[in-house]
């Protein structure tokens, strides 16, 4: 039984959600989003409140339910207000700067990284004597915000020995002793 699929979302009053032909569309102040929804799986919108019903009670079915839920309130709840990620750069020379959609990273490498940021995310560099380098990655799509995040943790993942890398801000990176003398 799927919980997720079978709670509600209440759409805020500046969200619009239509469907046709399968394809949601939810536009609001910060931009629109479109998916993509199987067969079987219908949505109901009354009083500005969303429910999702699935046809049969199959395992395939119930995946799709709480999948398309959890996917639809995303969409709406980042077209109104939106999602933010930040990163953490930990070691001796690691630099970020940006100029508009362009991050550029020193990661202790012989060369920099250039990164060309797609249009709807937004970066924000922070950099503070004394305190590790910051970036801020916001958008309003989760899914291309999470793949974009990802994508420059994998230029330097955090390694257990010194925890030197980029992680994101909060995440504990298990230490391993180093070798005993």
């Amino acid at each position: 039984m799927s919980r997720i699929g079978k709670s509600i979302i209440e759409i805020p009053a500046n969200v619009t959600v239509s469907e046709k032909e399968g394809l949601v569309t939810v536009k609001g102040p910060k931009g629109e989003l479109t998916q993509q929804i199987s067969e079987g799986i219908t949505l109901k919108q009354e009083d500005g409140i969303l429910t999702f019903d699935r046809p049969s009670e199959s395992k395939q079915h119930k995946a799709l339910h709480g999948l398309y839920r959890a996917l639809i309130n995303n969409m709406i709840q980042g077209t109104a207000t939106g999602w933010t990620k930040q990163l953490e750069l930990v070691g001796v020379g690691y630099r970020a700067s940006n100029q508009g959609n362009r991050l550029e990273l020193a990661l202790g490498f012989s060369h920099g990284i250039v990164l060309d940021l797609p249009k709807e995310i937004t970066v924000e560099t922070l950099t503070e004597k004394g305190k590790n380098p910051i970036i801020t990655l916001s958008s309003f799509d989760k899914q291309l915000l999470g793949m974009v995040a990802a994508k420059i943790r994998s230029f330097r993942k955090p390694e257990p020995y010194k925890g030197k890398g980029v992680r994101f801000v909060g995440e504990i990176v298990r230490r391993k002793a180093g070798k005993s003398a």
